[in-house]
């Protein structure tokens, strides 16, 4: 944020900033002040998933339930999983949600098939709590990491499956290494 360059100065009465050794002495306290001013300057950039300091993006993501989002990713991969988790949030646990988190992890469209839906009465199925998550790659995120994201964000009593590339990677195949 700017300021004038001698704005606690600027405050005081003419008479008071004409004498020299009170006007340096206001400038001490200025220059502490600047300091203190510094921190509320930059709280609109705290919450900034662009501008935050990496530490401050884990916790966001923390805050917003995504899990899995540790230091050993990179720092602009962390950001956009973040960024994917935020635009997610409103919709989380219902099929718009999850195509807009697994698109945004992956950076590639992405399509969701579930169970759910609107039935004449008595036509119902009999299991609707399932959803098949599919994309064409995990983008920069393993194959773990990127199932151990989708997983969190389905409700617990839904099925899971999750295709990558026209493969199923969870549940994972008979014989399928972890």
């Amino acid at each position: 944020m700017g300021r004038a360059e001698d704005w606690l100065l600027a405050q005081l009465p003419a008479g008071m900033v004409a004498e020299d050794f009170f006007a340096r002495f206001v400038r001490i306290f200025q220059a502490e002040a600047e300091t203190l001013l510094a921190h509320p300057d930059n709280l609109p950039h705290l919450a900034d998933p662009h501008l935050a300091p990496p530490e401050m993006v884990r916790y966001l993501a923390r805050w917003i339930g995504l899990p899995g989002l540790d230091a050993d990713l990179p720092e602009d991969l962390q950001r956009d999983l973040l960024v994917a988790g935020a635009s997610a949030l409103p919709w989380r646990g219902t099929a718009h949600g999850l195509r807009v988190l697994l698109e945004g992890c992956t950076g590639a469209p992405a399509r969701v098939v579930d169970g759910g839906g609107v039935h004449p009465l008595g036509e119902e199925p009999t299991d609707t709590a399932w959803v098949r998550l599919e994309a064409g790659s995990t983008g920069r995120l393993t194959q773990d990491e990127l199932v151990e994201l989708l997983r969190a964000e389905v409700p617990a009593h839904v099925h899971v499956e999750v295709v990558v590339a026209g493969r199923t990677v969870w549940p994972r195949p008979e014989g399928g290494v972890r």
